[in-house]
């Protein structure tokens, strides 16, 4: 003979099974809604990083073409103690790049964000936090060499350079390449790490400059840069709207620095 309490048992499995099934359909939905975002976000992030031009909705504005003032004080790159801080006024940068090169020049630690990283670098940038803001540099390649041996910072021809550190100037070389002058090479020994030598090229110097000189980082103009269009062709173009003229800099121990 069936318990009294046996319809009651029944009517409490039958809605113990039914909110089972609400929850599973609440937690189905749930993932879908979760794999959709995540699609979407990943999606996003790809079609971002197959673009290797930045997106410019307007053209620069004309007092960009003009020389400049001097930069705010900012670090855009480290080697050890040793601070570079930008060189030119920050309105008027149009990129930043690193690339390799040989000739015993030392890697550089960029500061700032990678803007062409790869997929799965966007991925981890935005999961942990990186807003955004700040310098952002571009990974140029090159053959030979640590991959941030050289530091590419863009401007239009004429722009004003001003020195990256503390320093006294060591050398100023004339560049010779077939057979025309293309600016000068500038050496800057930097007060703060007198073992390394800071090797500036792709300017023409300032007129006062001189061998011996005193120069103080954001202050102390050195040079203008100059059109490196017709020598080569210059990576960094491929993130500027302009044939990616910039200034270059290297970081070379004093000790094994030739001078041709």
């Amino acid at each position: 003979m069936p318990s009294p309490r046996a319809p009651g048992q029944a009517r409490r499995t039958s809605k113990a099974r039914a909110s089972a099934r609400r929850r599973a359909r609440r937690i189905a939905g749930l993932v879908a809604v979760s794999i959709a975002l995540l699609v979407t976000f990943l999606f996003t992030a790809f079609a971002n990083s197959g673009s290797s031009q930045p997106t410019q909705t307007r053209p620069a504005p004309a007092n960009r073409y003009l020389p400049a003032g001097q930069p705010r004080p900012q670090v855009v790159a480290l080697r050890g103690s040793l601070r570079l801080q930008l060189p030119i006024a920050q309105d008027r940068v149009t990129a930043i790049g690193y690339h390799a090169v040989g000739g015993g020049a030392l890697s550089l630690q960029p500061v700032g964000r990678q803007a062409n990283e790869g997929l799965l670098q966007r991925i981890a940038s935005k999961l942990f936090g990186d807003d955004g803001h700040g310098l952002s540099y571009y990974m140029l390649g090159g053959a030979a060499g640590p991959s941030t041996a050289s530091l590419d910072v863009g401007a239009a021809v004429g722009t004003d350079v001003y020195s990256p550190v503390d320093g006294t100037i060591v050398g100023i070389t004339t560049l010779t390449l077939r057979g025309q002058t293309f600016g000068s090479r500038i050496d800057i020994q930097p007060t703060s790490a007198p073992a390394l030598v800071v090797r500036v090229t792709h300017l023409r110097p300032d007129p006062a400059l001189t061998v011996g000189s005193s120069v103080a980082a954001s202050i102390s103009k050195i040079g203008t840069i100059i059109d490196f269009s017709q020598v080569e062709q210059q990576a960094l173009a491929r993130y500027t709207q302009d044939a990616g003229n910039h200034v270059s800099f290297e970081i070379h121990p004093a000790a094994t620095l030739a001078t041709p």
